[in-house]
């Protein structure tokens, strides 16, 4: 078996695995001034796709702008996931470097999908694949890619530990190889309850106060898990952005969650925004829970929350998710200040930050990969994978950290 790696390796954005030179595991993005995208031409037979983030799925359409039309393997929401993101990719930056499709080559994508469920073993570039839940967000698999003579297992993100909306991965198919994840590889996250107790019990505190809490949540996963917690603990709230979209096409595909009447309560439980008429301003003014994008404050509704509450210092702003560096949500976080649509805006409501994160944290990496010292582990995913195989191969495993373009073969 021959894997190359045209994206992922070591950073976290565009993963990109092409296998036996015909098969490509995931095609994303890495955001950025300008995005960057996977290396090398690329014209595969099938596309086998893990999850729908735009890391992981960002570029996809462009597959598709030659003659060929390579069938593109996913589940049902991630197939939906990827459609929303390249029509927002396209509204956003159509017609730009940013963006290298074009609506025809979107329309394309419908036309080749081949949706698959959980343990369903199917036929794609010759090779038998299977998804299996990887516990990330709502479709999220892992891909087990057997070649006749070598199995592949390309874990893509995945979390072990219960979240709201999704229990962690169990999985573990016997396989020879296995490409895994490394973004948290050297942290290690708080007891998911107790998180999700002091998170309650602080937004109930400004709500007894008489403020107005803004969630900044991704729309995908994150959104949902806020609006669950929020039920859960008798909080009423608003939700607002791409978020909104998502929560109702996971409605649709509620066999993809952990508790499908837990999540139509908390879609009963939240008022959906519609932002007509000075609506946004108005909820900003009242004593309440606002769940919107984005979840960095690089864009969204959070444009208007923000610049709304900011000046009361009764009011809280709870980040929810990891805050890349450069990102406005990072620069409120380290510096009180925030630069909201182009101005740098002092921020007096108080700022915190709760880690919800969808991914395994160090002992989930080394929990899973428990089951695999027998086998070969290439390292990807992450900023620190070099050191992450270096404390595996301590540990006594097969580790490695491909670098970006370089490729593996096997030769047992």
């Amino acid at each position: 078996m021959n894997i190359q790696f045209l994206g992922g390796a070591h950073e976290v954005g565009r993963s990109a695995i092409l296998v036996n030179d015909s098969l490509l595991l995931d095609y994303g993005m890495l955001t950025g001034n300008p995005p960057q995208f996977p290396v090398g031409d690329v014209n595969p037979d099938a596309v086998v796709v893990s999850h729908g983030h735009l890391d992981h799925v960002g570029v996809l359409p462009s597959l598709l702008s030659g003659d060929d039309r390579p069938p593109i393997h996913w589940t049902p929401p991630t197939r939906e996931l990827a459609l929303l993101l390249a029509r927002d990719t396209l509204k956003l930056h159509g017609g730009s470097y940013d963006c290298p499709f074009t609506e025809a080559d979107l329309k394309r994508l419908r036309q080749v999908s081949v949706p698959h469920g959980y343990r369903e073993t199917f036929e794609a570039a010759g090779h038998e694949v299977t998804f299996f839940d990887a516990g990330h967000i709502p479709g999220s698999a892992h891909v087990l890619v057997d070649d006749g003579e070598t199995k592949l297992l390309y874990t893509a993100d995945f979390h072990t530990g219960n979240q709201q909306l999704l229990s962690g991965t169990t999985a573990r198919p016997d396989a020879d190889i296995v490409i895994c994840e490394s973004t948290y590889s050297d942290v290690e996250h708080g007891d998911r309850k107790e998180v999700e107790a002091r998170f309650a019990e602080s937004v109930k505190t400004t709500l007894w106060e008489g403020g107005t809490v803004v969630v900044p949540a991704f729309a995908i996963g994150r959104t949902q898990e806020m609006l669950l917690v929020c039920e859960a603990h008798d909080i009423d709230c608003y939700v607002d952005g791409m978020g909104k979209e998502v929560t109702r096409m996971l409605h649709r595909n509620a066999e993809f969650v952990r508790d499908g009447d837990a999540l139509k309560r908390a879609i009963s439980n939240a008022r959906f925004v519609t932002g007509k008429n000075g609506q946004r301003k108005r909820i900003a003014r009242k004593n309440t829970v606002i769940v919107t994008t984005s979840g960095m404050l690089s864009g969204g509704p959070a444009m208007t929350y923000i610049p709304a509450i900011r000046t009361n210092p009764v009011n809280k702003i709870t980040m929810t998710g990891y805050q890349v560096e450069g990102t406005p949500g990072r620069e409120l976080l380290d510096s009180g200040r925030g630069e909201i649509d182009g101005r740098v805006m002092p921020v007096s409501a108080q700022v915190e930050s709760y880690d919800f994160s969808a991914h395994a944290d160090r002992n989930g990496l080394l929990d899973f990969l428990d089951s695999y010292r027998d086998s070969t582990v290439l390292v990807n995913h992450g900023d620190r994978c070099e050191a992450f195989a270096e404390e595996l191969r301590e540990e006594d495993f097969d580790a490695s950290a491909p670098e970006l373009g370089e490729s593996y073969v096997d030769t047992h």
